[in-house]
């Protein structure tokens, strides 16, 4: 089987290995077990490997680079109007040449290529819609477009549409799906606890950047901190607003009870989950939440806001708390699973049952499942 990726995840090359971030490459991996060639639609950037970027485990890679683009103003709209048809031929190209079409949307190749795919009717087609599929959610025109695109079932044939959580009067050609990190072989986890004079520990996971609204977690920080708690918050993950993060910390004195690790592997992201207490994520959009799922995996009781499937990961309240994003009130709730031990030890093995129902053994039989039909 020649297996076409059509992909926006700029990718970089080093001793004759593609690498990109770390997630994505990882469930990718699982993919290309069950393929014998592999073509990859991508941009290519010119930089070393960095601790969150992993490589494609595939003898047979035929990579195919498109220079990334933006719909994001108008000035880069013109720009791409001079890059737009190059792209449009070669992934039409690779797709005449594939026997499997793998798009990953929502994106500005996958908004491309889910045009281009309405020409190849008879090929068998995945879209793995890695956003959030809520049909009322508020996004750009180009992320409705794809989703309007993907659902039309006169216009996209053959195709399976993965997409986190259930939702209503969908077409017959989505399907809901899932993510997953860890193996069923990993050691068990133990449900967490609270002790009297212990430390509680927050954990952030992700990049630093409005939409993932780092700050709040910091906020939430330091209001428990003037409530006389012994909180501590580890922020892993870097991005354009790590300098604003530095001076607020510096400005507030928090400097010893909040850390920025930046970017960490797997396995340190591994320990920091084992060793927390709480993961918070208070995101404007997600897909399938990693963090959250992560933490959850190892006990940690997750604190989101109620986007996407979030709520169902959380059921609605049950293994987690859906965030607010009223300080006081999200600050109280906290507080009181921090006095309340009980009550967070069963939403810890809430989420620890749920999450363990998530492994990569399950996740990679699915996949096989999709590839055989």
């Amino acid at each position: 089987m020649k297996f076409l990726i059509v992909t926006h995840v700029v990718h970089t090359k080093s001793n004759n290995r593609y690498f990109a971030y770390e997630p994505y490459v990882r469930e990718m991996n699982i993919w290309l077990k069950y393929v014998d060639e592999v073509v990859l639609l991508a941009p290519l950037a010119n930089h070393e490997p960095t601790a969150i970027e992993a490589f494609y485990k595939h003898s047979k890679i035929d990579f195919r680079t498109v220079p990334a683009f933006s719909l994001t103003s108008f000035k880069n709209g013109i720009i791409s109007v001079f890059k737009i048809p190059g792209i449009l031929f070669k992934i039409s190209k690779a797709m005449q040449q594939a026997d499997h079409i793998h798009l990953r949307c929502p994106g500005n190749m996958g908004l491309l290529a889910c045009v281009l795919q309405i020409f190849f009717p008879s090929k068998t087609k995945i879209a793995k819609y890695a956003g959030n599929w809520d049909p009322k959610a508020k996004q750009p025109w180009t992320y409705r477009l794809q989703k309007w695109i993907l659902s039309n079932t006169f216009l996209t044939r053959n195709i399976k549409v993965l997409v986190y959580g259930e939702w209503d009067n969908q077409s017959d050609n989505i399907q809901s799906f899932f993510t997953a990190s860890y193996s069923e072989r990993e050691e068990k986890t133990i449900v967490k606890t609270i002790g009297s004079n212990e430390k509680i520990r927050l954990l952030f996971v992700g990049t630093l950047v409005e939409g993932k609204n780092p700050l709040y977690a910091i906020r939430l920080l330091e209001q428990l901190k003037l409530r006389n708690l012994n909180v501590q918050l580890d922020v892993f993950g870097d991005g354009p607003l790590r300098p604003a993060f530095q001076n607020y910390i510096e400005k507030k004195n928090l400097s010893e009870c909040v850390f920025l690790h930046g970017n960490q592997n797997q396995e340190v992201l591994k320990k920091a989950y084992h060793e927390s207490h709480f993961v918070i994520l208070a995101s404007k959009s997600e897909g399938w939440p990693k963090a959250i799922a992560e933490g959850m995996f190892w006990g940690c009781v997750p604190f989101a806001t109620a986007v996407s499937c979030v709520p169902y990961m959380l059921d609605y309240g049950n293994r987690g708390v859906l965030l607010q994003m009223h300080l006081e009130k999200d600050v109280a709730a906290i507080a009181s699973l921090i006095v309340n031990s009980a009550e967070f030890e069963n939403k810890s093995s809430a989420a620890v049952n749920w999450s363990g129902e998530y492994t990569l053994e399950r996740f990679e039989n699915e996949i096989q499942k999709l590839l055989e039909r």
